[in-house]
């Protein structure tokens, strides 16, 4: 953790720092170039991620590896049925003195650190779950009417196995709101897996090594919210999260018929500071609606309710977002 003072950056600094990083991940995780830029969108600007994808496709490889690169303090949460609630955040403790009393003292859980992996979310049960939400929303633990602050950089990253999966149970939209995005780790090409195979069978695997810190990452984060963003644009992200309302006069077809509930306001948030990020990485200091557009399925993916006729049917949230953006005009 740092107290380091956050420092202004250039545009180009920015570029350098993201580069870096994603250069020394990319010694350990083989392609995912599209994951890796998500997950660092959401670090940059101190939210949450949630990544699914079936066991085995390198999740918690790349978060772990991620904190080795900002050099960040992590902590994995492996997540169990039989997990408590005081099993993430901490509890207090009988602690004899050298006087004899007895006092009670907190005893910090692992959500505090810098970079937390909470792998297999799904897999504990939701009041388990819930117990997250104080800390991803507040950045802050309550633990017998004391409330204690977490230290910046503060952001979860979370891995959860599709839901069809047996032993696992469904995410509260609560929480689920929570995360910036939503990213579907997708299973590699046989190029890929080639590669992944020599690496990891023939001694070669890459060792990663830091390149930014807790006060540098914090100074990137300072950057992304100093992005201008025209008015235009701000006002096409509000269109598209009305849109993936039913009931709205700019839904789609798709959104009036499979969809029950659209997003929140979040959702708008989210994709608004998704696209600075993306468009301080492609070197720009301006948002483009083509950096919305990028950024709009992991924003929207977790965020749209389907009704049972969609479930029925098998459609899936991607399928109502593509008709969303492509329907959407950018224009008033």
């Amino acid at each position: 953790m740092t107290d380091a003072p956050v420092t202004t950056i250039s545009v180009e600094e920015f570029s350098e720092r993201a580069q870096a990083i994603v250069n020394e991940v990319r010694k350990v995780i083989v392609g995912q170039t599209e994951l890796i830029r998500h997950v660092l969108i959401c670090v940059v600007v101190g939210r949450h991620a949630l990544l699914e994808g079936v066991p085995g496709l390198g999740k918690t490889m790349l978060i772990r590896t991620l904190s080795e690169v900002m050099n960040l303090k992590f902590s994995r949460i492996q997540f169990t049925p039989d997990l408590m609630p005081a099993d993430i955040t901490g509890t207090n403790i009988m602690e004899k003195q050298g006087d004899g009393r007895q006092e009670f003292r907190f005893e910090a859980g692992p959500i505090f650190a810098n970079l937390v992996l909470a792998d297999e979310i799904n897999r504990a049960t939701p009041k388990t779950q819930s117990a997250l939400l104080e800390a991803m929303q507040e950045k802050m633990v309550t633990v017998a009417n004391t409330t204690y602050h977490l230290d910046p950089p503060f952001f979860v990253l979370a891995t959860q196995n599709p839901l069809e999966m047996e032993g696992t149970y469904p995410l509260p939209e609560a929480q689920l709101d929570r995360f910036m995005f939503k990213i579907h780790v997708p299973f590699p090409s046989t190029q890929e897996l080639v590669e992944i195979f020599n690496r990891t069978t023939g001694g070669d695997e890459g060792q990663p090594q830091p390149v930014v810190d807790g006060a540098q990452i914090l100074a990137m984060s300072e950057l992304a919210y100093q992005v201008p963003i025209a008015s235009h644009v701000s006002e096409y992200v509000a269109r598209l999260v009305v849109a993936t309302h039913p009931e709205s006069e700019g839904a789609t077809d798709k959104v009036r018929r499979y969809v029950r509930y659209g997003s929140s306001p979040r959702g708008g948030q989210a994709l608004i500071l998704g696209a600075k990020v993306n468009a301080l990485l492609e070197g720009r200091y301006n948002v483009a609606f083509d950096d919305v557009k990028l950024i709009a399925p992991a924003v929207f993916r977790h965020r749209l309710l389907l009704n049972f006729e969609g479930l029925a049917e098998g459609i899936t949230a991607d399928d109502v977002i593509s008709e969303l953006i492509e329907q959407t005009p950018t224009g008033a």
